[in-house]
């Protein structure tokens, strides 16, 4: 079986700061300490991009994408405004690093929470670039079909009817209407509209909401993962528990009987939301 496979550098690995809950081993947030950020690469009033001090993936470019000033906020707690600021910056220079012919593969994600695989509490996602990692073994095309939710810019919400771990996970889909026609210069991928890329901001928002009121845990944790698939654009939505031994163990996935309750309950959320009339 193919994979694709980096090395850790578990040297600079041991050094990163810690500050979730649980697995703290210092109090000072690096993130809040803005006037000693260094390798800054772009700023948006308090949403700043920046190169990762800790580049422990190798070989590999790491960025984070610091999105707030707000260090116990999330996206819940975002303006409109702000979450679409967020998207736009991050999806720009992730298509930006797809495009620029340097990596084979770039990754654009979002750890929160105990459970999602980071280690600081303030928001922020990450782009990394990967020069030898092959994309297409970084997904199945059937992960991202599901019970459709939601349509209209050419951004379709679906409840994965396959998923890739297990349990609820939500895929945003962006269609031909998402894209212009006008953009012959992209190579590996194409920019989203910015009507469409503002609709599919606000629709993660309202989606990590939903499940965050849903679940409703102590220490509730998610991730957003975000593929592009043939030019376009594909993000993963996944609320994260104890990763199921049979999938850890044996490569099994798990398709829960609730999926269409989960799809319901969703669809019910936007209409209170008035994005379904």
């Amino acid at each position: 079986m193919e994979i694709n496979i980096v090395n850790f550098n578990t040297t600079i690995g041991v050094k990163k700061p810690r500050t979730i809950q649980g697995m703290a081993n210092t109090s000072d947030c690096p993130f809040c300490d803005v006037e000693h950020l260094v390798g800054i690469i772009e700023t948006d009033d308090n949403i700043i991009l920046l190169k990762n001090k800790y580049n422990v993936m190798e070989p590999s470019d790491q960025l984070v994408l610091i999105e707030t000033d707000q260090c116990k906020s999330d996206i819940p707690d975002y303006s409109r405004e702000q979450m679409r600021r967020v998207i736009h910056m991050g999806v720009k220079h992730w298509i930006k690093m797809l495009n620029c012919g340097k990596y084979r593969s770039v990754i654009f994600f979002k750890n929160f929470g105990p459970m999602s695989g980071g280690t600081i509490q303030h928001p922020h996602m990450q782009l990394v670039g990967y020069p030898e990692l092959d994309p297409d073994l970084m997904f199945d095309p059937v992960e991202f079909e599901g019970l459709k939710i939601f349509e209209d810019k050419g951004v379709e919400l679906n409840t994965s009817t396959n998923p890739r771990i297990g349990f609820s996970e939500y895929n945003l889909v962006l269609h031909d209407d998402a894209y212009t026609d006008k953009d012959t210069t992209a190579s590996v991928a194409l920019m989203p509209k910015d009507d469409s890329l503002n609709l599919l901001a606000d629709l993660i928002k309202e989606t990590v909401t939903f499940m965050k009121g849903y679940f409703k845990r102590p220490n509730f944790s998610y991730n957003l993962f975000f593929y592009n698939v043939e030019k376009k654009m594909r993000v993963k939505i996944m609320p994260r528990f104890a990763t199921p031994p049979m999938y850890v163990g044996y490569n099994i996935h798990l398709r829960p009987t609730s999926i269409p309750d989960f799809a319901e309950n969703l669809r019910a959320h936007l209409e209170n939301q008035g994005y379904i009339k």
